[in-house]
């Protein structure tokens, strides 16, 4: 059989192209990965004692954007979540965002107004009219006490390297607030699918012009197989590095299963300025099981691997612009998603990147 399309990778980016083409276009889709499951790094499943765990760290979906709330919707009901993560310095267990709280504790102030907190980041922040860098951005926005206290190791320890030499965009995802919000995320919506990511994943792609292929590779599949060509994978793997390698972030999760309801107070307790691991992580905050033990994950961030994080930098960015200037002469393949587009987004914002570029495709 001839596919229309044949999809690479079977994460947000591949699985919501196959269900448009196929549900909205009719076209017959080989979707493949080379992991053995789908749902890309949204994979989920359960432990042998029954405690759901994200296997690739925690996604937590959070938008503004209506239009892609509502397409996912129809895969999956929804549980309100509201992320909340704690860093842990000096001691103490402060609230990461930084807001009056952190500001409180770890300078032993009472402060209890916006408007006084506003006063606080003025007397500690750098004064830098353009930040060209993310330590940049911290400083003139906090300060430097902050920045060494609560951002300058986890970021050296998650992306090997000084915040100097990142770009403004990998600190400045994180808000600062002046209030005692303590919510990770500031979105409209944030929900986590209701029976797990898997679970929606399978919904999505359960269409009869769906065919799905794990465990396998891309290049077991010849090209007189399909018409046309989706790529959700490394931009410089697909073009054999011939502009030399991308550099990716990965990480390695060491599973733990507690004999106690709870391990920490929060989903996410980070450690900036100790251990090797950047953060620990408890399921059963994000999935609200119910369940006597619980499961935990240590992360700690590795420079080979599998390539979870493009690394923003000016000469990375330099070399992806020689590979999307090849992408582009390709008149019958795509690239989309995180590791394709060489770019830092989040779920939501590779979704709404899918379902853009299927507006736009030539049929």
């Amino acid at each position: 059989m001839k596919y229309d399309y044949l999809i690479v990778g079977a994460g947000f980016a591949g699985c919501v192209m196959a269900e448009r083409l196929a549900s909205q276009r009719d076209k017959k889709v080989l979707l493949i990965d080379k992991r053995d499951h789908i749902a890309g790094n949204a994979f989920d499943s359960t432990t042998s004692e029954g405690i759901l765990i994200h296997h690739y760290g925690p996604h937590i979906f959070h938008t503004n954007d209506n239009t892609v709330f509502s397409y996912l919707s129809q895969f999956t009901k929804w549980r309100k979540y509201e992320h909340r993560v704690l860093s842990s310095v000096d001691g103490m267990l402060v609230p990461m965002p930084i807001n009056r709280n952190t500001v409180n504790l770890l300078f032993q102030l009472e402060l209890s107004t916006d408007d006084e907190v506003n006063d606080f980041f003025n007397q500690q922040k750098v004064p830098i009219t353009i930040a060209n860098n993310s330590k940049e951005f911290v400083i003139s926005r906090v300060g430097q006490k902050l920045y060494s206290l609560l951002y300058e190791g986890y970021t050296r320890k998650q992306w090997g390297q000084d915040p100097a030499d990142l770009a403004p965009s990998v600190c400045g995802r994180i808000p600062v607030r002046t209030n005692t919000d303590s919510r990770y995320f500031d979105d409209i919506y944030q929900y986590m699918p209701l029976h797990g990511y898997t679970a929606m994943f399978k919904r999505m792609i359960s269409h009869k012009n769906i065919h799905l292929s794990i465990g396998t590779n891309f290049v077991e599949i010849p090209s007189t197989k399909f018409n046309k060509l989706i790529y959700t994978g490394p931009i410089d793997e697909y073009f054999h590095y011939s502009f030399g390698k991308l550099p990716y972030r990965s990480l390695r999760f060491e599973h733990e299963i507690i004999n106690k309801e709870f391990f920490q107070e929060v989903a996410s307790i980070n450690y900036p300025n100790q251990f090797n691991y950047t953060r620990i992580n408890e399921w059963k905050y994000l999935t609200g099981q119910r369940h006597p033990m619980t499961a935990i994950t240590r992360e700690y961030p590795m420079s080979t691997g599998e390539p979870y994080y493009p690394v923003p930098t000016k000469a990375n960015d330099a070399i992806y612009k020689m590979y999307e200037k090849e992408a582009m002469k390709l008149k019958n393949t795509h690239f989309i998603g995180r590791l394709a587009s060489y770019k830092y987004y989040n779920m939501d914002q590779v979704v709404a990147q899918s379902l853009n570029k299927f507006k736009d495709m030539e049929y």
